[in-house]
Formats: structure tokens, C-alpha cells, sequence
């Protein structure tokens, strides 16, 4: 007898759960305080008044030159604070590869295609957008990323009810989709290797991952250690990020007897606030910072660069995500889970469609020393996430009633165990439980029927006997 088909999007274990509603609260939070700083930094770039004290604070020099990390405030947040952003990323995905979605081959088809797809096509986009316009292609990455916080951010700021399923599946997206935007920079924005420095931090990568078999503690070893690491990194010639995200893949991400989480959890739990709360709001605050005018805005769609980016983020990632998927059910055993519509993939897909921080990052590496094409390409990818913002702000309202009875029917407890009853469905305590509720329940109504049938039988027998006076 063959197994039934497998559900794509279907309701999550309660661990996984969990887990998701804990990151995701933490990212939403983080994705608010994102939108704030990107505001603040265009706010900051185009008054008149702040323009000259924006470009002071961003170019302003710190850090050890003999070293070779004399770097403009902008250069720290870009290569040392998102390093914090990677190193969680890294985390997420050994999580996902060990415990999570990524572990069952068959799982994890959905959004490793999803991810693919969602990236190869708005390169393409990209590509051909530029082919057509005698563009540079240099760009062709811009529009491959998926910023996971300020698509959160935005459905906090939107109010929808978005099933956990789909928030789950947004999440993982965007954690393959970080894996494969670390590579394209590993790959193709390293220049010049200075293979010494490479070697050292390979060395203390290794220290690294020994002392974490050993099971060394300490938070004074590891980021010591971590800074050395992330330095050589950066003077190798390969981008910093990459050793956040190594360290981030070395931590321990599955529990042992007697443990309630695993290191990488627990570390985990405690560095993502950091990366959510400070490290991407401020490299948003020294990178949105471009001049923007109605003449600005308008070049967007004239230029084949900015136009590649802007229909890459809106149009490659939406078909990209949504095509990935739907190619994943037809070809396979799966299919969408009861719940859903293929509308609603959609609608996730285009959400995706913001790229905010990686490719913010990507845009300033790919168009390195051309500083009027770096900025332009910026304006383009915040218009880009906003057009993509704003129809996925439509798509998922026009399904948001059906959403909310999803996310009560999730969060129903009538049992009060702590549990969603959805999941004890195939308890016997459970049923016993709720029996039990309402017996008392029937027993509650018994009394107060007999207690009304009492009161009415009083108010008859009372109005008979005045009728009876009058009558005399």
C-alpha cells in the first residue's frame, strides 16, 4: 500500500512551533526597529540641513591602521556588525540542517527549491533586463535576497493573521536563501586573496571548532578568539561575513541527554537580539542614506541596473518562489495542505520580494568605486522592497479573515494544558480532559434549568392565587 501524498505547508510539529514563534517574534521586533533605522537614515541623507553631518558620521575613520582595519564607520557596519547578522544565520542553518525542516530530504525539497528559484530568477530578470538595455551586469546578485526581518516588520505593521505554517516556510526560505547569498559573495566579490591572512583565520576557525569539541566554556575565549578570526578574515581579501557565518556552522545544534536546548540554541537565543536590535538597524542607518527626489526615483525605471533590481526584487522573486514551489508539488508526492490556496504562496512569494540588507550589501560590492551607480542602485532596491511590500500588504488582507480563523483554530486551548488542542487531538488524557469540562459544563446547566423551571413554577403558582383574590 503506498503512502499518502505528503502535505506542502501543512501544520508543524510542536517543537518546531515553538521554535519559529520564538525567532520570529525576535526578528519582528528587530524587522520594526530596521524599518525605523531606514527611514531615519533617508531622513537623515536628504534634509538639507543633515545631508553634510550623515556623509561626516558615515566616511569618519576609526580602528587600528597598523592592523589594516582603518575603516569609515559605514565600512564597520557593512563588514564587522553584519558579521553578528551571518553568525546567526550560520546558527540557523546548522539548526535547520540538524533539527529542522532542512533535516528530511523530502521536507526540505520545498524551500531549498523555493530559495533556488527565488534567486536564479531575479538574476535573470536582471540579466536580461541589462542584455536588453547595455547595462552592467555586475549587479546580476542584488536582487537574488530575501530580508526575512523587514518582510516580519511588515506583516507586524500590517496586522495579518499569516498561518505559522507559512511564517515557518518565509523563515526557512530566507535561511537557504542567506546560505546561497553567502556563497555569491564568497564566490564572486573576492578579488585579491592575501593567502596568509586566509590561513590564520583558517587556523583559528580550527581552534574554534576544537575548544567547542572539547567543550570549552567561557564567553572571554570565544570572542576574543572570534574578533582574531573576523580580522584575518577581512585582511584576506574575502569578505568578513564569511567567518561570521563559519563559527555560525561550527556550534552544536542538536541536544544531549539532560539538556533542555542545544549551545548553538542557547547561544543562539542570546546573539540574535544583539544581530536584530543593533547590528542590522545600524548598517540600514549608514547604508539607506541615498538622496532621493521625484527625478531620482523616476531614473529607477530608466536605467537597465536600477530597472534589472527593481523588477528582479518584484517580479523574479514572486515567479521565482511561486514557480519553485508549485514545480516542487507537481513533481513530486506532495500537495498543498487543506488549509491553503496557491494564492496564498503567492502572496509569501511576493512578500520575498524585499531584499533589503543582504542586498543593500551585495549592491555597495558589486558596484565598488562607483559611488553615483552604488547609490542609485540602493534608491532601487528600497523602491523595489517597498513595490514588493506593498502588493504582498494587498494579497494577504484580501485572505486575512481566512488567516485569523486559521491562527485561532491553531491557538484554541479549551483544556487550558498549555497545549493547542490541535496537537492532542490523539491523546485519550485530552478527550478525557474535555470530558470532563463539559460534564461539568452539563452539570452547571442542569442546575441553573432547575433552578428557572423552580422560579417559573413560583411566578405561576403566585399569579394563580392573585387572580383567585380578585375574583372574590
Amino acid at each position: 500500500m503506498s503512502a499518502p501524498p505528503r502535505k506542502v505547508l501543512g501544520r508543524l510539529s510542536l517543537p518546531e512551533r515553538t521554535f519559529v514563534a520564538d525567532a520570529l517574534r525576535t526578528e519582528t521586533v528587530g524587522g520594526v526597529l530596521l524599518l525605523i533605522a531606514a527611514v531615519a537614515a533617508l531622513i537623515w541623507a536628504n534634509v538639507p540641513a543633515l545631508h553634510s553631518s550623515y556623509e561626516s558620521v558615515s566616511h569618519y575613520h576609526l580602528g587600528p591602521a597598523a592592523l589594516g582595519l582603518d575603516l569609515s564607520i559605514e565600512h564597520w557596519a557593512a563588514d564587522g556588525l553584519l558579521a553578528i547578522f551571518f553568525f546567526v544565520a550560520g546558527i540557523e542553518l546548522k539548526r535547520e540542517l540538524v533539527a529542522g525542516d532542512l533535516k528530511d530530504p523530502k521536507a526540505a525539497a520545498l524551500p531549498v527549491a523555493a530559495a533556488l528559484c527565488g534567486m536564479a530568477v531575479p538574476a535573470l530578470v536582471y540579466t536580461l533586463t541589462n542584455l536588453t538595455g547595455g547595462g552592467s551586469l555586475a549587479g546580476w546578485a542584488v536582487p537574488t535576497a530575501t530580508d526575512i526581518a523587514f518582510a516580519l516588520a511588515v506583516l507586524a505593521v500590517i496586522g495579518t493573521w499569516l498561518p505559522s505554517a507559512l511564517r515557518a516556510f518565509l523563515l526557512t526560505l530566507a535561511v537557504v536563501d542567506d546560505l546561497f547569498a553567502i556563497l555569491i559573495i564568497a564566490v564572486f566579490f573576492t578579488a585579491d586573496i592575501d593567502f596568509a591572512a586566509l590561513g590564520g583565520a583558517a587556523a583559528g576557525l580550527a581552534v574554534f571548532w576544537v575548544l567547542l569539541r572539547k567543550g570549552v566554556r567561557g564567553w572571554y575565549i570565544y570572542v576574543p578568539l572570534a574578533l582574531v578570526i573576523w580580522a584575518l578574515m577581512y585582511n584576506s581579501g574575502v569578505h568578513a561575513t564569511i567567518a561570521g557565518v563559519a563559527m555560525g556552522l561550527m556550534l552544536r545544534c542538536s541536544t544531549r541527554e539532560g539538556e533542555k536546548h542545544s549551545p548553538g540554541e542557547h547561544i543562539e537565543h542570546l546573539v540574535r537580539p544583539l544581530s536584530a536590535g543593533l547590528a542590522v538597524p545600524l548598517f540600514a542607518l549608514f547604508s539607506a542614506g541615498v538622496t532621493v527626489s521625484g527625478g531620482a526615483l523616476g531614473d529607477v525605471f530608466t536605467q537597465p541596473e536600477t530597472l534589472g533590481v527593481v523588477l528582479g526584487l518584484v517580479v523574479g522573486k514572486a515567479l521565482g518562489i511561486f514557480g519553485g514551489t508549485w514545480l516542487t508539488a507537481r513533481f513530486t508526492r506532495a500537495s498543498l495542505s487543506d488549509d491553503l490556496a496557491w494564492a496564498d504562496v503567492f502572496a509569501v512569494a511576493t512578500l520575498a520580494g524585499i531584499g533589503f540588507t543582504v542586498s543593500l550589501l551585495i549592491g555597495e560590492l558589486a558596484f565598488d568605486g562607483d559611488a553615483t551607480l552604488t547609490d542609485e542602485v540602493k534608491a532601487a532596491v528600497l523602491l523595489g522592497s517597498l513595490i514588493a511590500a506593498t502588493l504582498a500588504t494587498v494579497l494577504l488582507k484580501l485572505r486575512n479573515a481566512e488567516y485569523r480563523r486559521l491562527y485561532e483554530a491553531e491557538e484554541r486551548d479549551e483544556d487550558h494544558s498549555g497545549i493547542p488542542d490541535i496537537y492532542e487531538e490523539d491523546d485519550p488524557a485530552y478527550h478525557l480532559r474535555m470530558a470532563a469540562i463539559h460534564e461539568r459544563k452539563a452539570a452547571e446547566h442542569r442546575r441553573i434549568a432547575e433552578l428557572k423551571s423552580a422560579e417559573r413554577l413560583a411566578e405561576v403558582a403566585g399569579g394563580a392565587g392573585e387572580e383567585d383574590d380578585r375574583r372574590a
